[in-house]
């Protein structure tokens, strides 16, 4: 009896002592402080997610056949600011970083920052920068809209300092893109600054910037993407809310089919990579038309009446996209910045004459890279993409960089290479890649040519309306938030 009077007063000490530290006031739900590694899970594993479809059908690469898709006939308008939600989470782990006193998180959201804020100036032009994400801290709700040179100015600074901040850094957890390994982090930093730079080649005169010569320097002193192992890219496992972004994706239904854009440039090349993106047509497989056979495949006009391409597409003469991207839970893994990207950035900067390296090389290693890529992914395909297979694509006659006399024939070729490695890749990069270069060359009817940028969203002009309205006015002209208004990087 004695002992269990002892227990009994330890325990009610315990409550009391503990009732003594609860405070009521504070929400258990809502953590206050959390590790970044926690964070950065999530940030990376979003941020790497595959973008949709609505690039593909602007860039004529697919077509609809059950409606008319506003990207495929270029008549979009709005767009949103839900970047900025990915940012807040981006802000919260370099606060979080910086209470721990752990540069290499900080750094890595130095880098998403940027990659964040690239995105939203390549879709808007203007975009409130320097004022933005301060609500929390600053009580600013309203922030001034940046201008794009500004915002391009902090992108290449953050980049530069997210770099500086990963020296030395230990391995890191929660990284599901390269396991905690920073030295690769680092060469995605570096890679993806080359990436920003060209993106500016409209603007290698302007002396702020110092583009041609800052891309120079990276390329000769900083690590970068060197190997396909070294792509900064995000594999699917089954698992739930693992399994690739498309899988079961009700989007590829009896409406979507492939473009002849695309497809007739893929079947001038004999381009085996077609047969992993694309299936055959209807009629193609009741005929035992092999897999091989350039001739099963077909696309879409993408500039025809959406029901006239409907109406080919009943008779089986139009292919769809390759079914393994819906019902392969593994398809393939989605590259935010690949090896093969970065050789195709580096050999138009040396068409460029901005580094000494060999266009060729590094063309010819874009497309090699590429091929390994659906080597390893398209499952039952891998024999079309051996290093074999790859070398004698790169000799055909519209492939070999040495049958381009011009440079703007080259530059084609270069660009046309990197368009073909775009499909459910990279999002909306290849389209924003035509729009600086013009090419591959996309068909329009009449008057609606591609547009170059969209229109700012509506909660913007109803809470923020006195700096959007300043920020057109100052780009465009007074109300002039046109889809076909140049913006800075354009002119």
């Amino acid at each position: 009896m004695n002992n269990f009077k002892t227990i009994l007063f330890f325990v009610m000490v315990v409550i009391f002592s503990s009732c003594e530290d609860l405070d009521i006031n504070n929400n258990p739900n809502k953590v206050s402080e959390t590790h970044p590694s926690l964070l950065l899970t999530n940030i990376t594993t979003s941020a790497f997610q595959v973008k949709g479809t609505g690039a593909m059908y602007a860039s004529r690469m697919i077509v609809q056949t059950d409606g008319e898709s506003t990207s495929q006939f270029y008549k979009w308008d709005r767009a949103g600011f839900g970047d900025y939600n990915s940012l807040r989470q981006v802000t919260k782990m370099i606060e979080e970083a910086e209470r721990v006193e752990d540069d290499a998180y900080i750094g890595i959201g130095y880098f998403f920052k940027a990659y964040y804020f690239y995105n939203l100036t390549l879709t808007f032009g203007d975009v409130p920068y320097a004022e933005a994400l301060k609500g929390e801290t600053e009580d600013l709700y309203q922030p001034k809209y940046s201008t794009q040179e500004e915002v391009f100015t902090g992108i290449l600074t953050e980049l530069e300092t997210a770099n500086s901040l990963l020296d030395g850094s230990n391995i890191i957890s929660g990284d599901p893109i390269f396991n905690g390994d920073t030295n690769k982090w680092k060469k995605l930093i570096n890679s993806f600054r080359l990436k920003v730079l060209l993106s500016l080649s409209k603007k290698a005169g302007s002396s702020s910037l110092n583009i041609k010569n800052e891309f120079a320097s990276i390329y000769s002193s900083q690590s970068i993407i060197s190997s396909s192992e070294e792509s900064a890219k995000l594999e699917f496992v089954d698992v739930v809310d693992s399994r690739y972004t498309e899988f079961n994706s009700s989007g590829y239904g009896s409406g979507l089919y492939m473009a002849s854009t695309f497809v007739d440039l893929l079947k001038e090349r004999e381009d085996a990579r077609l047969f992993a993106i694309s299936g055959q047509t209807k009629n193609a497989k009741e005929a035992g038309l092999a897999i091989s056979d350039f001739n099963a495949y077909a696309g879409g006009d993408p500039i025809a009446a959406y029901n006239d391409v409907n109406l080919l597409a009943a008779e089986g003469k139009v292919s769809k996209v390759n079914d393994r991207y819906t019902k392969d839970p593994t398809a393939e893994a989605h590259n935010l910045l690949s090896y093969s990207e970065v050789q195709f950035i580096l050999a138009e900067a040396a068409l460029k004459g901005w580094i000494s390296g060999d266009a060729q090389t590094f063309y010819e290693n874009g497309i090699k890279a590429n091929y390994q890529f659906y080597n390893t992914y398209a499952k039952g395909l891998e024999e079309y993409y051996t290093e074999a297979a790859a070398l004698k694509y790169i000799s055909g006659a519209k492939v070999n960089l040495t049958n381009a006399t011009t440079v703007s024939d080259k530059l084609e070729f270069i660009i046309t290479q990197k368009y073909f490695t775009s499909f459910l890749q990279g999002g909306w990069n290849m389209y924003f890649d035509h729009l600086r270069t013009g090419y591959p060359d996309f068909p329009y009817l009449g008057s609606d040519t591609p547009p170059t940028r969209w229109i700012y969203p509506l909660d913007e002009y109803n809470n923020n309306s006195e700096n959007v309205t300043e920020a057109i006015s100052r780009q465009f002209g007074a109300a002039n938030d046109g889809i076909r208004e140049l913006t800075w990087w354009l002119k």
